[in-house]
């Protein structure tokens, strides 16, 4: 492949992310307001099989509806209360979130959090988040105190190290006001470029908290998230998953993974209630 055409790759993704927010607006109303479906139903209550509510944190460029349009049910067939929200909007700019200071993000996560615990009566949540969706919650489960409400986070395709967009960002000093204009119109988008200020108080001292439940689920296919393994976690209750060794014919990319990949599904199931787990395989496509 030639050299422009792989610098290309991550910036089509990009768009392919945005693209999916595209979703007709009567349809995003109506998945959004069908309490029915016990998505966002603020009167669900937690089973015993399933005690606590999953809050889906949704990727950059997303949005509370459109990141979650398969998950969601996914997870609800299942007898879970689930619930997400929109965080990082910018003045002006509808249906494209998760574009504000990530610090600020994991602020209203916080609050979030605490009006799904109030509503559902629960002690704790559990978190999934897709992409900056899997990264930003560890700040609140770092600084604001998150570590005491959340059993679990599973990030789907998370950046927990920064990525260089397949080096793309490598060429940002070679460009003056590039890295201004980033911060200036798209902070989390400089938050998340490797060794940004934001990530190294992150991670600094270590990737985890005490007392919570990691799991992290990565695709060699992801061309947004470079190099892929820089997603996985260390640390004590951290379990790192590689698609592909679950089913080598999994193509999920990174916008796949968290949209409709349901061997992804499968394994953020697993994460979710560990005592039921179930071997993830190839057929898990179809369960």
């Amino acid at each position: 492949m030639l050299p422009w055409k792989r610098a290309l790759r991550p910036l089509a993704a990009l768009l392919l992310t945005a693209a999916v927010a595209l979703v007709p607006a009567a349809g995003v109303a109506q998945a959004a307001a069908a309490p029915s479906s016990g998505w966002n139903d603020y009167t669900c209550k937690p089973s015993a099989a399933h005690p606590r509510p999953v809050v889906l944190v949704h990727g950059t460029f997303a949005n509370s509806v459109d990141n979650w349009l398969a998950l969601a049910p996914y997870l609800e067939n299942r007898d879970y209360c689930v619930f997400s929200f929109d965080y990082g909007q910018l003045s002006g700019v509808p249906l494209f979130h998760g574009l504000g200071p990530i610090d600020k993000s994991a602020e209203q996560l916080k609050t979030f959090v605490d009006k799904v615990l109030t509503a559902t009566g629960a002690p704790e949540t559990d978190l999934v988040g897709h992409s900056q969706g899997g990264l930003m919650p560890r700040y609140y489960l770092k600084f604001l105190g998150g570590a005491a409400k959340v059993n679990a986070l599973v990030g789907i395709a998370p950046d927990n190290h920064g990525t260089t967009l397949s080096g793309i960002t490598n060429l940002m000093p070679y460009f003056p006001g590039i890295q201004d204009l980033l911060t200036t119109h798209t902070p989390a988008l400089a938050d998340q470029v490797v060794g940004s200020p934001f990530l190294t108080r992150l991670n600094e001292g270590g990737d985890t908290v005490p007392g919570v439940k990691y799991t992290v689920l990565a695709t060699k296919y992801d061309e947004v998230v470079t190099p892929y393994r820089s997603q996985f976690l260390s640390g004590s209750g951290v379990h790192n998953v590689l698609l592909q060794d679950l089913c080598a014919l999994d193509l999920s990319e990174h916008v796949a993974i968290g949209l409709f990949d349901r061997i992804a599904f499968h394994e953020v199931a697993n994460a979710l209630d560990p005592t039921h787990a179930t071997p993830t395989t190839c057929a898990s496509a179809f369960s």
